[in-house]
């Protein structure tokens, strides 16, 4: 009994002075510098006061330290003489204390943990003296997280920030986190493609079997393939995760799964005449050829002729201003490697449980990428929805039995927010109404100032790290609820693969270090000096060569070492 004791005397860290500013902190008083931290995780204990028997009689009450300041300290003077210790003449005063500096703390009451509800706050205020206790390790790792790191429906992305590496694993509840959608928001080089492939790695392992669908604008996820083979992610019953990378010249969208506002997206610049005729001979098309969905751009040219057309007093068809214009513009969009009459990346392409799709699309243009990934979206949504109706038969291509997440890098380009978007309407609908379907949406941005708010505010799990650029921080605030104004001041001090992780993936938000890849990182910044200097190493190696050749005729030179000379 003595020993356990000790232990709770060693976790004592402070003493309750008396409530904060708001009904849900309080103060405590400590002279210790080193645990009393932004965002350390603290409890005082109070009596059960409701008849909940599943609870013990004494509640461990957790909080947050959202603030600190220091209240007493040595006189300034000591500290002016930079030759002295300022211990050497405190002692000469006879000041011995071996702490002299106090601090008021401020605690932010999360609650105690229920097993099956989750944190509750019970609304017992602490008493003035009463102790304030740091909290164990292994209470942490009980309480944090909703699912351990090797349970099914886990994913272990890293530890806690504020203790020893490892102490404190993290892991998310995989069903909240897609199913609720998540955004993971940094700033340039902060690391969120690599805590994005920490997330896929996670989702691939054989405790979850995800399926996965990666829209990737620069082409940084093609090292997932080394996911294949890999001892990590096998398993006894033969599991063993599928990769599939689609490169720019893998992308086909037919034609027919095309709206009009897609079609419009792709046209250069449509007078308003113009965009009246379009739209009518779209109608037109989807109304003669409907449930056939092999119709091309020629049969829209067609449709474009036929409304644009009118006939003479002499018998004539004479075409309108438009037609020729239209034709002109449509053709070009003919010659599109990416749509096409029939060929298509269908649902059951993209998607098959322990299956990560990749597509690349880092040689296509902005407004091609806008359409093929509303066109992707939108069939999947559908594909969904029409399955769990009932609606569609398991030979359909758009048959999809099981949930799917996809995940969007650079998602302020696909939903803007003061911009028109191709994207943006359908990633609002699934993100207001996927969850009922199993259709969850990541999305991954550098500019969180630059997504549109009604989108990121439907994100119910947020991963934030280090940004420094004021609006994007403004919008934050706004934007992501969950993660509380106290964790946001730690955004500009946070480091490279340091993460504050809130929402419905965790009990309670959390300062993380993510953890290491088990494959390699795509998107690492090329480090140009190094590039400059085989360069010219290269060459010097080239040059010597020639210099120290015999003499030959012009023929051979121009040959040599594939070094041209004119």
């Amino acid at each position: 009994m003595a020993s356990v004791n000790s232990s709770v005397f060693l976790n004592t860290i402070g003493t309750v002075k008396g409530p904060g500013e708001n009904g849900n902190q309080y103060v405590f008083i400590t002279a210790d510098n080193r645990h009393v931290k932004i965002g350390e995780f603290v409890y005082y204990s109070a009596q059960k006061v409701e008849t909940d028997d599943s609870l013990p009689k004494t509640l461990q009450i957790l909080g947050k330290i959202s603030a600190r300041r220091l209240i007493d300290h040595l006189p300034d003077r000591i500290f002016a003489d930079t030759e002295i210790s300022p211990e050497t003449i405190a002692a000469l005063v006879g000041f011995v204390h071996p702490n002299p500096e106090l601090y008021e703390v401020t605690v932010d009451v999360i609650g105690h943990f229920h097993p099956i509800l989750g944190f509750m706050n019970p609304r017992i205020t602490p008493d003035p003296g009463a102790k304030v206790y740091l909290a164990e390790d292994e209470m942490l790792r009980q309480v944090l997280n909703k699912k351990q790191p090797e349970e099914v429906g886990g994913a272990y992305i890293g530890s806690l920030l504020l203790r020893d590496l490892g102490s404190v694993p993290i892991a998310l509840d995989v069903k909240e986190l897609v199913s609720t959608h998540m955004a993971i928001l940094a700033g340039t080089g902060s690391g969120k493609s690599y805590t994005a492939g920490v997330l896929v790695e996670e989702l691939l392992l054989p405790k979850n079997r995800a399926a996965v669908l990666i829209f990737d604008p620069h082409g940084e996820y093609d090292t997932l393939a080394q996911m294949r083979g890999h001892h990590a992610f096998t398993d006894s019953n033969g599991y063993a995760p599928k990769v599939k990378i689609l490169r720019p010249d893998d992308v086909r969208i037919r034609i027919s799964s095309l709206d009009y506002y897609d079609i419009l997206g792709l046209l250069p610049e449509m007078s308003d005449r113009q965009q009246s005729v379009l739209r009518k001979a779209f109608d037109l098309v989807r109304r003669h050829r409907k449930g056939d969905y092999r119709w091309n751009i020629q049969d829209l040219i067609a449709a474009v002729r036929e409304v644009d057309s009118q006939e003479t007093d002499d018998g004539d068809i004479k075409l309108g201003s438009s037609a020729p214009a239209l034709e002109w513009k449509l053709d070009r969009l003919d010659r599109s490697p990416y749509f096409h009459a029939f060929e298509h990346l269908s649902p059951k392409d993209l998607f098959e449980p322990g299956q990560v799709t990749v597509l690349q699309m880092n040689e296509i243009s902005q407004d091609e990428q806008q359409v093929i990934c509303a066109a992707v979206l939108r069939q999947s949504n559908h594909a969904r929805m029409n399955t769990q109706k009932e609606l569609i038969e398991p030979g359909d291509e758009n048959y999809l039995p099981y949930p799917v997440f996809i995940l969007l890098e650079e998602a302020h380009r696909f939903a803007p927010a003061h911009e028109p978007s191709r994207c943006k309407a359908v990633i609002r609908t699934i993100l207001s109404e996927g969850r009922k379907f199993g259709l969850g949406v990541g999305l991954i941005t550098q500019r969180p100032g630059k997504l549109d708010s009604d989108v990121l505010s439907q994100c119910m799990s947020q991963f934030i790290m280090r940004i420094v650029n004021p609006v994007d921080q403004d919008s934050l605030k706004y934007g992501v609820e969950a993660a509380g104004r106290d964790l946001l001041k730690e955004l500009p001090a946070l480091t490279k693969g340091q993460v504050i992780i809130s929402g419905a993936c965790v009990n309670t938000p959390v300062l993380c270090q993510v953890r290491q890849r088990l494959t390699k990182h795509g998107g690492e910044t090329l480090d140009a000096p190094q590039e400059w200097q085989k360069y010219f190493q290269t060459h010097q190696v080239q040059a010597r060569a020639i210099e120290q050749a015999p003499v030959m005729s012009r023929s051979q030179a121009d040959t040599f070492e594939g070094i041209s000379i004119e």
